[in-house]
């Protein structure tokens, strides 16, 4: 069984990141497996835009400890599930933020969702570029209505719920694992 992992990462002011949530999901099916989700000292007190969101819903950290520690553990668990292929909305934000994980393949979820001859929930009357590409109105929240329907559904900013929303997002776009080809970054 072939798995791919997506990743969410939530930085401070400053731009360190200071949490991380990563999904784990099989190929063909794009099931959730397993999760992680780590909160980085001392990250997590320097303040950021959603520094709200870190313990939202009474979501508790997997690990809450240094950045070298979480990485170590991170890659720890990528390497037991065997991942190699690693997908993000907007992926280049996180693998600037992540070069310790420079080693595997990077996908762009927003590659594929952002695009009218791949997302056919993309209204006739939306605006787009002569690519296919929109000019505006393709971040997580509103792909994620977009494609489910569901007009009220917020974004959580939250690294772990927001890596799982990323996943949910892959398969309403109903594409094969081999459609993102296109999405490397």
């Amino acid at each position: 069984m072939s798995r791919f992992a997506v990743i969410d990462t939530e930085t401070t002011w400053g731009d360190a990141v200071m949490s991380i949530g990563i999904v784990i999901a099989e190929s063909e099916t794009f099931e959730l497996i397993d999760k992680r989700y780590y909160i980085l000292t001392p990250f997590n007190n320097h303040g950021g835009m959603y520094t709200y969101a870190l313990y939202a819903n009474d979501i508790e950290p997997d690990l809450e400890c240094s950045r070298e520690k979480a990485m170590t553990e991170l890659r720890q668990f990528l390497s037991d599930n065997e991942v190699a292929d690693m997908f993000a909305y907007n992926a280049t934000f996180d693998y600037h933020h992540l070069p310790e994980l420079s080693h595997l393949a990077w996908y762009d979820i927003m590659k594929v969702a952002a695009y009218r001859q791949h997302n056919h929930r993309i209204p006739h009357c939306a605006d787009c570029y002569s690519t296919g590409r929109m000019k505006r109105g393709y971040g997580v929240q509103s792909v994620y209505r977009m494609l489910s329907g569901d007009s009220e559904y917020c974004e959580m900013h939250n690294a772990l719920t927001d890596a799982m929303d990323e996943l949910i997002i892959m398969r309403m776009l109903n594409h094969e694992f081999s459609k993102y080809a296109l999405a490397r970054i």
